[in-house]
């Protein structure tokens, strides 16, 4: 049976604003499986922090050591992790790159509309959080679904079915079935790295590799 433990601990090799030189603070999960053969560590997105697998014999002296040879790519994805971002009035948040501030309007229907520099939400306060996720995500649906298209007919390609997810770390993807998926998160970023990504997967369903041909189909 799997046991996980949380901890801070204190990293070497890297030096982040606010902290000791060379050192980072850095919460961890330690994680003791019985089916592990290595010791090995990923990113949680959702939790914030990383996670330590340590095989029944290891020590945590194995998982410190492989956290401080990988320090400096754990700070470069901890800092990559999206901030949370209360969906509230007065609250920013950015849609194709742009910041947009939510307000709420009672007296408007319910649903959102966008104006210059802002997001507002009709209807009762309590469903604004709810409507601006349902926007967003639907606004995520709608062009990565135009972009997709456009890049599947360039290369002649159709995906299977074209899927969002509420993933932080993990972008996009594409099954070997020709199905894409998408982090509606994406919504947020720049148009052109909404489209970068968006071509990418796409190029996938000619080259289901990171090849240097696949390269060149995403490239132009």
């Amino acid at each position: 049976m799997d046991q996980t433990e949380a901890e801070t601990v204190a990293l070497d090799g890297c030096q982040p604003a606010g902290t000791p030189p060379e050192t980072m603070a850095c919460p961890v999960r330690w994680r003791r499986s019985a089916r592990a053969r290595r010791v090995s560590l990923r990113i949680d997105a959702r939790a914030g922090a990383v996670v330590v697998t340590l095989p029944p014999r290891a020590n945590r002296r194995a998982g410190m050591a492989l956290l401080n040879t990988h320090a400096a790519w754990v700070r470069e994805k901890l800092a990559a992790l999206a901030p949370h971002i209360a969906f509230e009035p007065g609250s920013r948040l950015r849609l194709g790159g742009l910041p947009h501030v939510i307000r709420h309007d009672p007296a408007a229907k319910p649903g959102v509309q966008l104006a210059a520099g802002a997001m507002i939400a009709g209807g009762p306060a309590a469903a604004l959080p709810r409507q601006i996720a349902a926007f967003l995500k639907a606004e995520a649906q709608r062009r990565i679904r135009v972009l997709a298209t456009g890049h599947a007919t360039l290369l002649g390609v159709t995906p299977k079915a074209i899927r969002l997810k509420d993933t932080r770390s993990r972008w996009g993807s594409c099954a070997p079935d020709a199905t894409l998926a998408f982090s509606w998160r994406l919504v947020m970023a720049p148009d052109w790295v909404l489209d970068y990504v968006v071509a990418h997967e796409v190029a996938h369903l000619k080259e289901l590799n990171h090849s240097p041909a696949s390269g060149r189909r995403w490239n132009g």
